[in-house]
C-alpha cells in the first residue's frame, strides 16, 4: 500500500493550488480590461403625456436641432449636441418611482464592455442595436437603476437651433440608499472618480458627484432621502443637468420661451459654488441649468477632478 501523504505535503499542495487559482484569476482579469467610459450619451425620461413633454423640451428648452444622434429614434428624442440627447418614454400602468428611466454612457466598444462586465460578475443583457442603430448594452446598478452603454462614434453632424438654451448634458442624479454598495459598482467596477461631495451643512454629505473615468461628465448620488418621499420630492432628486455659459442669459432665454416663474425665483449660487437654476418638466422631473465652473469656493470639500469644458 502506498504511503499516505504527510500533513505538511497536503498543506503545501493546497497552497500551490490556491496560488495557481489566483494567477489564473489575475490573468483572466488582465485579459478582460475595462473599455473607456467617456461621457453621458443620453438620459431617457418617463412622461405621462408625450405631447406636453415634447412641447416643453422643444419649446421651453429649445432642443431638437438637426443631428444624427436621434436618427430613427422618433419624435421623442431631442438632440443636445452631436453625441448627446434626451429621450422620452411613455408611462404605461402606474407612475414609476423614478422618472429617470435610463442613463446611458459612451464607450468605444460595447462588445468588450459586455465581456468586461460579465467577467466582473455583473449580469448584463446581450448587446443589441438601439433606436438610432448604434450598438447598445443595458444593465442595472445595485439599486435597480437602468444603465446603458452606447458605442461611441465621435461627434455626429449637428446644427443647434437658435432657440437652444444648452448644448451640453452635464450630469444625471438619482436617489441612492446605500452609497457603499453603489460605490462598489460605479467606482469599483466602472472606475468612476470623485468630482465633489457636500451637504446642506458643512459636516454632512448629501450629494456625491462621480465623474466618468475618461471624461468630465458625472452622475450624482442623492443621499439621505426618506424612504417614504412623495413623487414631488423624488422628482426633485432624480434629475439631470444642462450646462450653460452664463446662467443669467439662460434664465432670460427660458422666460422668453414662455417659462412662468415666481417673482422671487431666480438663479443662485449653490453649495457647490456654481450658478444654477432649476425648472421642472410636465411630470415634475427637475432640469438643472448649471454653469460649467464654480463662481466661488464650494462648501464642505474642494473639487477633486477637472471641471468640464464647454
Amino acid at each position: 500500500m502506498p504511503d499516505r501523504p504527510s500533513a505538511a505535503a497536503s498543506v503545501a499542495a493546497c497552497m500551490l493550488a490556491g496560488l495557481i487559482a489566483l494567477v489564473f484569476a489575475a490573468t483572466a482579469e488582465e485579459q478582460v480590461a475595462r473599455p473607456k467610459i467617456t461621457g453621458i450619451a443620453y438620459v431617457r425620461l418617463y412622461a405621462a403625456d408625450l405631447n406636453r413633454s415634447r412641447e416643453f423640451y422643444r419649446n421651453i428648452l429649445g432642443l431638437g436641432g438637426d443631428s444624427t444622434v436621434c436618427v430613427s429614434a422618433g419624435a421623442s428624442c431631442f438632440s443636445v449636441n452631436g453625441r448627446q440627447s434626451i429621450g422620452l418614454r411613455q408611462i404605461t400602468g402606474g407612475t414609476p418611482e423614478n422618472l429617470v428611466a435610463e442613463i446611458a454612457f459612451t464607450t468605444p466598444d460595447v462588445g468588450k464592455m459586455l465581456d468586461y462586465l460579465r467577467a466582473q460578475g455583473i449580469a448584463a443583457k446581450p448587446t443589441a442595436k438601439n433606436a438610432a442603430g448604434k450598438p447598445y448594452l443595458e444593465v442595472q446598478d445595485p439599486e435597480g437603476h437602468v444603465i446603458g452603454f452606447v458605442e461611441e462614434a465621435g461627434e455626429g453632424l449637428f446644427t443647434a437651433k437658435n432657440e437652444q438654451v444648452s448644448t451640453r448634458l452635464l450630469h444625471a442624479g438619482f436617489i441612492v440608499k446605500d452609497p457603499e454598495r453603489a460605490d462598489r459598482f460605479y467606482r469599483g467596477v466602472l472606475g468612476f472618480r470623485m468630482y465633489w461631495h457636500g451637504g446642506f451643512k458643512d459636516q454632512d454629505t448629501d450629494w456625491e458627484e462621480l465623474q466618468v473615468p475618461e471624461g468630465a461628465e458625472w452622475i450624482e448620488y442623492m443621499l439621505n432621502i426618506p424612504v417614504n418621499a412623495d413623487q414631488k420630492e423624488r422628482g426633485i432628486q432624480n434629475h439631470f443637468s444642462l450646462g450653460v455659459l452664463d446662467i443669467k442669459s439662460a434664465f432670460a432665454r427660458l422666460r422668453a420661451h414662455g417659462l412662468k416663474v415666481a417673482s422671487d425665483d431666480k438663479p443662485e449660487i449653490g453649495r457647490d459654488g456654481k450658478w444654477s437654476f432649476d425648472i421642472y418638466d410636465p411630470d415634475g422631473t427637475r432640469v438643472e441649468l448649471m454653469e460649467f465652473k464654480p463662481a466661488e469656493q464650494p462648501c464642505c470639500h474642494p473639487y477633486e477632478a477637472p471641471h468640464p469644458k464647454p
